[in-house]
């Protein structure tokens, strides 16, 4: 990959080139960089996370994209990041409350990052919901039907044909693009007609990854 995928990669981040069901998520990530510009509070502590949940919530209610009830009869499983509901036999409703991501700006970026590289099972923002103290975002996102036990090595093949090196266990790193592409264990990468679907990734844009934009912002 070459520093023009890395630019694109960047448009696509700040908004100004387009990507499967990219344009509310954008749209969301670009309010949130330009509304915690003049906070004094440093990205990456609770204090800044809790300024943005604030931002967040107040512009759901301005847009009216509140979720006010999932089904929980067709609850199906959760992990430490997201529940995952059927929505019905083609896709699935997952949330999540950003619990891996030090903001919800950068779970935002997650999602654009994972729509660009796996389209096939890309995320389409639908809303958020209260539940418990907690704001979750609710992404659809199609349903895999599996057809065999992923072998992890044919995942670590994959990555490492499109530049990324796996640094441990099952975590990633493209050196060229300044990504971490973390978790893809056998739960996470399905196969189906022995193809790997990748449905639950957590992207991180590392500090190398902006250093080429940093006056661009």
């Amino acid at each position: 990959m070459s520093n023009s995928f890395k630019n694109h990669l960047y448009a696509i981040i700040s908004g100004k080139s387009e990507v499967r069901h990219g344009k509310v998520i954008q749209a969301i990530a670009n309010h949130l960089r330009e509304s915690q510009r003049t906070s004094t509070a440093l990205k990456g502590t609770k204090f800044y996370k809790e300024q943005e949940r604030q931002e967040l919530e107040t512009y759901i209610s301005a847009t009216q994209f509140w979720i006010n009830h999932i089904d929980v009869d067709k609850y199906v499983s959760e992990g430490a990041e997201q529940k995952v509901y059927l929505n019905d036999q083609k896709t699935v409703l997952k949330l999540n409350d950003s619990i891996y991501y030090n903001s919800w700006e950068d779970y935002f970026h997650n999602l654009l990052l994972h729509n660009t590289f796996f389209e096939d099972t890309a995320y389409q923002l639908i809303g958020f919901l209260r539940e418990n103290g907690h704001l979750f975002a609710i992404v659809e996102q199609p349903f895999v039907e599996v057809t065999s036990t992923t072998n992890l090595h044919h995942i670590s093949e994959f990555l490492l044909s499109n530049g990324f090196i796996n640094t441990r266990n099952n975590d990633y790193f493209h050196q060229e693009l300044g990504l971490i592409l973390e978790d893809l264990h056998d739960e996470n990468v399905l196969t189906k007609d022995g193809l790997l679907y990748f449905i639950d990734t957590v992207f991180y844009l590392t500090d190398d990854f902006w250093i080429d934009f940093k006056n661009l912002d």
